[in-house]
């Protein structure tokens, strides 16, 4: 098969879908790779460097598309990224369609069939190709979160971590899963004091094995989250309901009732924001104010790092890619039925149920 892989054009935006590596795996087995010029640079990975795994360098976008027969990503393609899609091409990439009426438009007008790696799933139910991504999010979310709160960005002023004789900021993360996890990690690594709310009592009942009774896990109502939120020096929107639009959790009136400077950091902004306040912003622009509270709503926070997200993704997704690669997407989706859970855009048609309902389409 031919394998294209673009340089990614999302503001800011450095990783890259297939790593030297990963691309030895499948021209060693008889595919051929097709590579845009430098779109490894931001991951430190040179031209020459696939070249020597047997790629091939392509001088611009439109030629990578043109040539292959599956194109591999890591963000979602730009709508200039989809008009150069064609009828019976793969796309393998991060879509997030829920809060994306116009991407959606343009893939189901390319023709294209479009498989996203945050609605794939393992045997287990898990979502192993939005794990790797949910880590580098929870933990970039404190660094970020800790940073905001110096006085020097608006914050209030707060070490999280406090010292002897003076109390740590309180941070509050809504939804216990990997990123929830992940940042409650480097939270209460830093010393702060950290409560976790999440809808599941497995899920809690887990945490509490895990971090002990340091820290605080709580049932997550309307209620429970309006008397944690309000006086929460850090709040963590960690929330994901897997193809469907984030459920907006915090409300406009609750953020107001939040101390000046407090900082909201919403990792589910991919899927529209589980703030009522959220609204995208970009890593040359990533933060705003309502009511004083600082927001940092970045949709593709792991491209601040790109060499550990990008290494990190390749783990995860090459196994998927060579299995479209060696059986072609339609029998790799039937002998997977989790890699299947992942088509979200076919043959002009959005066939994702959870993404067609969060976009308001009928069956």
């Amino acid at each position: 098969m031919k394998i294209g892989i673009p340089k990614e054009i999302k503001i800011h935006e450095y990783r890259v879908g297939l790593i030297p590596a990963s691309v030895r795996e499948l021209t060693q087995v008889g595919h051929e790779v097709f590579v845009e010029s430098s779109a490894g640079l931001g991951v430190g990975c040179s031209d020459d460097a696939y070249c020597a795994a047997g790629a091939q360098i392509l001088p611009c976008a439109a030629d990578v598309f043109l040539t292959s027969d599956l194109i591999v990503k890591v963000k979602e393609p730009q709508l200039s990224e989809c008009s150069l899609l064609r009828p019976g091409q793969v796309l393998f990439t991060y879509l997030h369609l829920a809060a994306d009426r116009p991407q959606a438009d343009a893939l189901m007008r390319s023709g294209a069939h479009a498989i996203a790696y945050e609605t794939v799933k393992s045997a287990e139910g898990a979502l192993p190709l939005l794990t790797p991504m949910s880590e580098v999010a929870g933990r970039m979310s404190i660094q970020v979160g800790a940073q905001l709160l110096q006085m020097t960005y608006g914050g209030r002023g707060v070490l999280l971590g406090g010292v002897p004789g003076v109390a740590p900021a309180k941070v509050v993360v809504i939804g216990g899963g990997v990123a929830g996890t992940n940042a409650v990690q480097m939270a209460m690594g830093l010393g702060a004091s950290v409560v976790v709310l999440d809808k599941s009592l497995k899920r809690l009942q887990a945490l509490n094995l895990i971090f002990g009774g340091a820290l605080e896990t709580i049932y997550s109502t309307a209620h429970t989250i309006e008397q944690e939120v309000s006086g929460a020096d850090l709040v963590i929107g960690a929330v994901l309901l897997p193809g469907s639009a984030a459920p907006k959790l915090v409300s406009e009136a609750l953020i107001s009732s939040m101390q000046a400077g407090s900082v909201v950091v919403d990792i589910a902004i991919d899927q529209g924001g589980c703030f009522a306040t959220s609204r995208p912003t970009s890593h040359a622009d990533p933060t705003y104010s309502v009511h004083g509270v600082i927001h940092y709503c970045v949709t593709n926070m792991p491209g601040a790092v790109p060499r550990t997200s990008t290494f990190a993704l390749n783990n995860a997704t090459l196994p998927y890619v060579l299995a479209i690669a060696n059986m072609g997407w339609e029998r790799a989706c039937a002998t997977d039925r989790g890699l299947a859970s992942g088509l979200n855009v076919s043959e002009g048609r959005v066939v994702h149920p959870a993404v067609r309902e969060a976009l308001g389409m009928s069956v």
